[in-house]
């Protein structure tokens, strides 16, 4: 039975949702020093230049940042180093079949702790265009004007 119930985002990359058209979502877990997980407990690390490559098989982390844990020693790991995802072959045989396509990538959303352990959400994602962004942006815009004039009428 796992001590801690629940999740705990750690790090989320709001930006991957503005940059690309995300298609497909997955979890996964991550091979972990015992420092990076100490370091995550603190609350600290960042997903915005991550992306996940195929090496060898296997689908791994690269350019996340967890910062090295200040009380580590010289066991401390590497803040940018690459990290294994663990996922079912089958789930990743698909994603690395995927991301070979053009203009898609793998991307992490976010970095969370679920019932004690460490996940990454990673999304399947193809680049936007500017004039994408422009209109995903108009339309969010035209969302909450029509949300806001519709709650004015209900007021009265």
């Amino acid at each position: 039975m796992p001590k801690e119930k629940g999740n705990k985002v750690v790090a989320s990359n709001r930006k991957a949702r503005h940059d690309y058209l995300i298609e497909d979502t997955v979890e996964a877990g991550l091979v972990l020093m015992g420092t990076e997980v100490k370091s995550l407990r603190m609350g600290r690390a960042s997903l915005v230049d991550g992306f996940a490559t195929e090496y060898r098989g296997e689908l791994w982390l690269e350019g996340v940042y967890i910062p090295e844990y200040l009380q580590g020693t010289w066991t401390n790991h590497s803040a940018r180093r690459r990290r294994k995802l663990l996922m079912h072959r089958h789930e990743m045989d698909k994603l690395i079949r995927k991301s070979q396509e053009s203009g898609h990538t793998l991307v992490p959303l976010s970095l969370y702790f679920k019932d004690g352990r460490v996940k990454v959400e990673i999304a399947l994602a193809k680049g936007k265009k500017q004039y994408d962004k422009r209109q995903s942006l108009r339309e969010r815009q035209d969302r909450r004007e029509a949300d806001r004039a519709m709650s004015v009428r209900r007021r009265g």
